[in-house]
């Protein structure tokens, strides 16, 4: 299937509900380079006006809604012709953000006129998990389809760039410490560059074979929690041994106060995060993933001991069992 990913939005009224986080302002980028007038609808707008001089004149909107209050959406939903809901959380009253919660945003999408809805999900949406993500994530699809049967829903993979909260927080660490604790490190990630995610949902919203479908999409390749610190580590051209703690430690760990982990993340992570083959991925939108290669030694710079002029033949340790 050929997808043009050069679709003008141009006249496009583009609704992102939840679009002032991480995922949020990178896909707001992607829809104003394709001229959409774009309305980014948030209980905290003004998270995302780091990207206010992205927009021409008139071309994007701050607005509150908070998705909790149904009331509050059919403002920020007038005169849409496209929304994209991007709510979600790790806490909180999952049921009322991402479970029920996103029927409700679809069904006023739908009542609004909306023509295009396009529910953002995640790997790993599990109608029978124990864990209230991954739970409700899938609830909150079974609700979206209900409501607004045509719907597209993206499942991508864990987001990465160099503004990120994953291979920045391991970069900080890796650079602090020179032994750091690995939880479940076999667990298999199949990272995605979250520019490949932006496209790939921009792609949807003008790919008229996407309504009604579930995608999953991800990264090029399949890498384990070790490697993924054994390369940041290489990359900041750091000597670093890497504990790899037993499962047993780690749900320990996990079950305390406090920790970095807790015991619902340590879950998913023991589950994995890799696209589901059987199912539509982002090549049908359009996308070739690039690789986390193609990045890590560039963003690692700023970690490095002597900045770009460390030693380039310092390597990290191999990892270290406890």
């Amino acid at each position: 299937m050929s997808v043009n990913a050069n679709v003008s939005l141009s006249g496009k009224v583009v609704t992102i509900l939840g679009g002032t986080g991480f995922f949020g302002c990178h896909l707001a980028q992607e829809l104003l380079s394709r001229g959409a007038r774009l309305r980014l609808a948030s209980r905290s707008p003004q998270k995302a006006w780091r990207v206010r001089p992205l927009g021409n004149l008139g071309q994007l909107q701050f607005m509150p809604v908070d998705v909790t209050r149904p009331a509050s959406l059919g403002p920020a939903l007038a005169g849409s012709d496209i929304v994209v809901n991007l709510v979600g959380a790790f806490s909180g009253n999952l049921e009322a953000l991402q479970g029920n919660g996103a029927g409700r945003i679809a069904a006023a999408a739908k009542e609004a006129g909306v023509g295009t809805f396009v529910h953002v999900s995640a790997i790993g949406a599990d109608a029978d998990s124990t864990v209230g993500y991954a739970r409700t994530k899938a609830e909150g699809e079974a609700a979206v389809h209900a409501a607004f049967p045509e719907a597209t829903i993206v499942r991508p993979s864990i987001l990465f760039a160099d503004d990120d909260n994953f291979l920045m927080m391991f970069g900080r660490l890796i650079s602090m410490l020179p032994a750091l604790p690995v939880f479940v490190p076999q667990a298999k990630l199949q990272p995605l560059f979250v520019d490949d995610a932006a496209e790939a949902v921009a792609n949807a919203l003008t790919l008229p074979e996407a309504k009604g479908r579930t995608y999953e999409i991800a990264g090029p390749e399949v890498i384990t929690m070790l490697e993924i610190n054994q390369r940041i580590a290489s990359a900041q051209r750091r000597r670093r041994s890497f504990i790899e703690l037993p499962d047993g430690v780690s749900r320990a760990i996990a079950s305390l106060p406090g920790t970095p982990i807790s015991r619902d993340q340590l879950a998913l992570l023991e589950r994995g995060n890799v696209a589901d083959t059987s199912m539509p991925g982002i090549s049908e939108l359009g996308v070739s993933p690039r690789p986390l290669s193609l990045f890590l030694d560039r963003w690692m710079v700023r970690f490095r001991k002597h900045g770009r002029f460390g030693d380039s033949d310092e390597i990290s340790a191999p990892g270290a069992k406890l």
